[in-house]
Order: structure tokens, then sequence, then C-alpha cells
């Protein structure tokens, strides 16, 4: 595994769904809770060199209907709006971007290609929950727009610990590098 160096001016922290809905559910295998403290801690060192911190919401009454072979249902009846927000507990701050999306993934349908390139990113750094739905769509839409990625296990999360370790064993270390906290926290310069 190659040593990582991550600049500060160069690279931005994306985290996705941690939403009031999202770390309200059981996650696998990380609680919730260790996907949000971690994600919390890097967004604070993040800030602390400069660089650009997103979160990511869904709108989950706005959710894009695909046809699809098992639909993504949330019911008939509008979802109260808190569900949709950014948990109290995941440290949105001032000067943080806040996007909505409508699917899975953070680049479609979302300016977030040209907020990373007005700023000079070439590298993201992404946590959040789900890890098989919001992050990993993530990084293989930012892959395709010619992002670099790190993916943080231990900020991740989703709702089946055996499709988490699939993802981190055999996906993500195709499209990017697989870091946890300890490791991108003493790699940022």
């Amino acid at each position: 595994m190659a040593e990582l160096q991550l600049d500060s001016h160069k690279t931005a922290l994306v985290l996705i769904d941690l939403q009031n809905a999202t770390v309200a559910v059981n996650t696998a295998p990380h609680p919730a809770t260790q996907v949000v403290a971690n994600s919390v801690k890097l967004a604070e060192a993040f800030r602390a060199h400069g660089a650009p911190v997103v979160y990511v919401r869904v709108d989950l009454n706005d959710f894009l209907d695909l046809s699809v072979d098992q639909p993504f249902n949330l019911g008939s009846a509008p979802l109260p709006g808190t569900l949709s927000e950014i948990a109290p507990s995941a440290g949105f701050q001032p000067g943080d971007i806040l996007l909505t999306k409508r699917h899975w993934g953070a680049f479609a349908g979302t300016d977030l290609e040209q907020q990373l390139k007005s700023r000079g990113v070439d590298t993201v750094v992404l946590t959040g929950i789900s890890t098989n739905a919001g992050v990993e769509s993530t990084a293989r839409q930012g892959t395709g727009l010619g992002f670099g990625f790190v993916v943080i296990e231990d900020a991740c999360s989703g709702q089946d610990g055996e499709q988490h370790r699939f993802a981190f064993e055999k996906t993500f270390p195709r499209l990017c590098r697989v870091r946890s906290t300890n490791e991108v926290l003493a790699a940022l310069v």
C-alpha cells in the first residue's frame, strides 16, 4: 500500500447522507455513531487546514423515481422534512458546503463537480452512510469525472455488514484508495 499524502489545497472532504433519517438506522459493521464521530474528526481537521468540507444529503421527499426492479420505497405520504436535514451530531458548520441530491450519488444532478473544481480540488476523501448506496455511487460517479478518491473504512457503514466488507475488499481498491480515519488525519498537510 502506497504512502498517503493529502495536499489540503487540492483535497476536499465529502460526507454522504449524515442526516437524521440515516444516522437513526442500525448500520453494520460500524454503528452510525462511530461513522458520525469519525466524520466529525475529519471535518475538524479539514477545516483547520483550510480544505473544503462538503455535506451531502438526500431529499427523501423528492427522491428520483426510476423504473427499477426493487424501488426505494418510502411510502406514499410525505415524510417530515427534518429527516432530510443533516443530523446535529454530524457537526455541520457555517462555511461548510451543503448539497442536496435526489438519488444515490452526489455528483448527478448537483453542482458538486463545479464546487470542487472551482476550488482546485482533484482528490476527495469520502465518508458516510450507506456504503453501498450513496458512498459507492458517489465514488463511481466521481472517478468517471477524473477525481481521485480516498474512502474511509471506519467512517462508512451500511445496512448490511457483508455488503460493506465486499465493497471495501473488492470494489473500492479498484476505484480508489482505502484508509482509516487516523491514516487520513496523519496524511493531511
